[in-house]
């Protein structure tokens, strides 16, 4: 029997698309896991975490919210993606400021679902199997694995999401230069083309909310209005 691309949960309250997800990523050579809402998917976490998960984000007891919130707390590594019916930007926005990687508004084509998953995975494979070759970008007190996609402000390891590190990598070997939001959506998604530009917002604040909890004087990234964000050249104080 060949080898499992990965191990997918998809927690939808939606049954009849979730045995369309089932059928689709079980085709791409996926091992699928199924869910009915965020409360069976996390009692079932418990024993073990997929490696991708697909979070509807209205579901009844437990939440898309809530469970990102809950999986964040035990790994910054684990690609989620979640669901939403509406298309309204508070949804988006909050699931990225807790951690998602990226969104679907439904209805969406499951071949953008696909894609989209595929990118993630090759996120991962790169992190887990970097190049044999250590690379490192120092910042100030800043230091970046570029290799092993780890980061550390002084002597303090912060955890940060694969898509965070590419943000923040960005910046951060340009002081001083402004980066747009469309320049710094380039250099996160590389390899996809579907994310709206507001998702770099979610993720700079994100950003800042983990330095700031290492360092309280952190005020390193700058927003530079009506353009985008910079790396601020003067080293931390």
């Amino acid at each position: 029997m060949p080898e499992s691309a990965g191990r997918i949960a998809v927690v939808d309250d939606e049954a009849s698309l979730r045995e369309a997800l089932e059928e689709v990523l079980a085709g791409e050579g996926y091992e699928v896991a199924s869910f009915r809402d965020g409360a069976e998917a996390w009692s079932a976490f418990q024993r073990g975490l997929p490696d991708l998960a697909i979070l509807d984000v209205l579901m009844p007891r437990m939440d898309g919210l809530e469970l990102c919130r809950r999986l964040r707390g035990v790994s910054e590594e684990l690609p989620i993606v979640f669901l939403t019916s509406r298309d309204e930007e508070f949804d988006r926005v909050l699931g990225l400021e807790l951690g998602a990687d990226d969104y679907l508004c439904k209805p969406f084509s499951t071949r953008e679902l696909v894609a989209r998953v595929k990118v993630l995975f090759r996120r991962v494979a790169l992190r887990r199997h970097p190049p044999s070759s250590r690379r490192e970008l120092r910042a100030g007190a800043l230091l970046l694995d570029l290799d092993r996609y780890e980061a550390r402000w002084g002597e303090t390891p912060v955890p940060l999401t694969v898509t965070e590190f590419r943000v923040l990598h960005a910046l951060s070997r340009h002081p001083g230069h402004v980066k747009t939001r469309a320049q710094l959506l380039a250099e996160a998604y590389p390899e996809d083309t579907f994310v709206s530009d507001r998702t770099v917002d979610s993720h700079v604040k994100r950003l800042r909310r983990k330095f700031e909890a290492v360092d309280a004087r952190f005020d390193l990234v700058e927003t530079v209005y009506g353009l985008g964000y910079r790396w601020r050249e003067r080293g931390p104080a």
